[in-house]
C-alpha cells in the first residue's frame, strides 16, 4: 500500500492558490479607494508570506481531520474485513459515534458487524451440519461393516446369515434415505426444485397416506383415528405435499406407545385448509419445540428411535415454498399436535 504524506503538497497549492485569488478579487474591489501601488515591496513580501502560513495551516488542520475521521476508522475497517476474508468471525468494529449522532460511516460499520456476526452464524451452522451428516452417515456404514464381516464366519448358520443379511439390509436403507432427504432438502433451499402446483383432492391424499402405515397400528396396537371430508380441492404441489404428511404421520407413529392413538383431523373453511395430526405419545418440552426444525435435530438425544432429524425441517421448506405454515402444540407426556394450515380458496366440489 502507497504511503500517504503528511503534508499534501497539492492540497496546499490548491488553497494557497484559492487565498490568491480571493486577496486579488478583494485588491480590485478595494482598487478605487486605496493605492496599492504606494505599498512598500516588504508589505507584499509579508502578506505572501502570511497567506503560505494560512494556507499550510489550513491544509495541516484539513489533513489531521481527514485522518481522524476518516483514514483512522477506515484503516481499521480493512484491517477488519482482512481478518474476515481470514476466517475470524469474531471481528467486531466499534462504531464513531453514537446512535443519535451516527454518520454514513457508522451505517456502514453496523451493517458490516451484522454481516459478520451471520457469517458467524453460518459458519457454525455448516460445523455443525458436517458433523451431524458424519455421525448419521457413520452410524449406518458401522452397521453394515460389522455385520458384513460376521457373514465372513465359516461357522454361522442359516439364521444367523438371514439376520445379519437383514441387518445390512436396514442398515443401508437408512443410509439410503440419510442421504435422499440431504439431497432433496438441498434442492428445496437452493430453489433447483421447482413447485408445481396443480388442483388435487387433499382428502384423497391424506387417506393414502394414512393407509400406508396400516401396517404399523395393526401391528402395534396403536389406534389411529381419521376425521376428513369426502372432498377438499386446494392448489398446491402433489407429490411436495406428501412429503409433509408422511413425515407427520411418521413421527407420530414414532413416538406413540403402542396403547397410545394417532389421529387425523381436516378441516376447511373457503380461505384455507386444515390438517391436524396429534399424537398421546410422550410429547416434547418447550425447549424441544424450539428446535425440532432445525437440521439433524432429534429430540431423542439417545437416539433410540430410528430417524435423521431431516424429515421436519423437509417438511418445513416444502409448506414455506406452498405459502403455508405449520405449529407445534406439546404437553410432556400426553402427546404432541401439528397443525398445518394451507391458505387459499377451497372447494369441496372440485368445481372453479
Amino acid at each position: 500500500m502507497k504511503k500517504v504524506s503528511h503534508f499534501p503538497v497539492g492540497v496546499f497549492m490548491i488553497t494557497f492558490f484559492v487565498l490568491v485569488v480571493f486577496t486579488t478579487i478583494q485588491n480590485k474591489i478595494l482598487g478605487a479607494y486605496i493605492d496599492f501601488t504606494q505599498i512598500p515591496a516588504s508589505y507584499v513580501v509579508i502578506i505572501t508570506i502570511y497567506w503560505i502560513f494560512i494556507s499550510a495551516a489550513f491544509t495541516i488542520f484539513t489533513r489531521r481531520q481527514i485522518i481522524r475521521s476518516y483514514e483512522k476508522p477506515l484503516k481499521q475497517f480493512a484491517k477488519a474485513t482482512k481478518e474476515v476474508a481470514g476466517g475470524d468471525f469474531s471481528v467486531y468494529v466499534r462504531p464513531l459515534h453514537t446512535a443519535d449522532k451516527a454518520d454514513y460511516l457508522d451505517v456502514m460499520i453496523d451493517d458490516f458487524n451484522k454481516m459478520v456476526a451471520e457469517l458467524g452464524s453460518i459458519e457454525t451452522l455448516k460445523t455443525e451440519f458436517f458433523s451431524n451428516v458424519s455421525h448419521e452417515i457413520k452410524t449406518p456404514l458401522s452397521g453394515i461393516q460389522n455385520y458384513a464381516e460376521l457373514l465372513l464366519k465359516d461357522s454361522l448358520t442359516e439364521s444367523q446369515r438371514k439376520e445379519y443379511a437383514s441387518a445390512i439390509v436396514q442398515s443401508s436403507k437408512k443410509l439410503s434415505g440419510l442421504i435422499t432427504n440431504i439431497l432433496k432438502l438441498n434442492k428445496l433451499e437452493q430453489q433447483t426444485i421447482q413447485s408445481v402446483p396443480s388442483r388435487y383432492d387433499l382428502c384423497a391424499q391424506l387417506a393414502e397416506c394414512a393407509l400406508q402405515f396400516e401396517g404399523i397400528w395393526e401391528s402395534t396396537g396403536i389406534e389411529f383415528e381419521a376425521d376428513i371430508e369426502d372432498k377438499a380441492i386446494i392448489e398446491a404441489d402433489e407429490n411436495l405435499m406428501e412429503l409433509v404428511w408422511n413425515n407427520l404421520l411418521s413421527n407420530a407413529f414414532k413416538f406413540t406407545g403402542e396403547t397410545g392413538t394417532v389421529a387425523m383431523k381436516q378441516t376447511s373453511t373457503d380461505d384455507e385448509a386444515v390438517v391436524r395430526i396429534s399424537d398421546t405419545g410422550c410429547g416434547m418440552s418447550e425447549e424441544t419445540i424450539s428446535h425440532i426444525f432445525d437440521k439433524f435435530y432429534q429430540g431423542d438425544t439417545s437416539h433410540a428411535m430410528e430417524g435423521n432429524g431431516l424429515g421436519l425441517p423437509l417438511a418445513l421448506r416444502v409448506l414455506q415454498i406452498a405459502g403455508a405454515t405449520i405449529n407445534v402444540r406439546s404437553v410432556v407426556g400426553e402427546g404432541s399436535e401439528f397443525t398445518v394450515r394451507i391458505p387459499g380458496k377451497v372447494m369441496e366440489d372440485g368445481r372453479q
